[in-house]
């Protein structure tokens, strides 16, 4: 099975790929790489990604 070209993806592509494949490392090194790259706010672990992704969600959900 060949990988997926992860520095390919988009950020979103990226991101449900690592959510789906929690026990790939290298996907969410590149991913972190990506997200570490533009200003704003530092991810250092799954968890802490994973809890940006459910605020993000929810606040979205309350604005509808």
């Amino acid at each position: 099975m060949t990988k997926p070209n992860f520095a390919g993806m988009t950020k979103a592509e990226l991101r449900a790929y690592v959510l789906e494949h929690r026990e790939d490392a290298e996907a969410f090194y590149i991913l972190m790489d990506k997200l570490n790259a533009e200003p704003g706010t530092k991810i250092d672990s799954m968890e802490h990604l994973i809890e940006l992704i459910e605020a993000k969600r929810l606040g979205r959900e309350q604005q509808s």
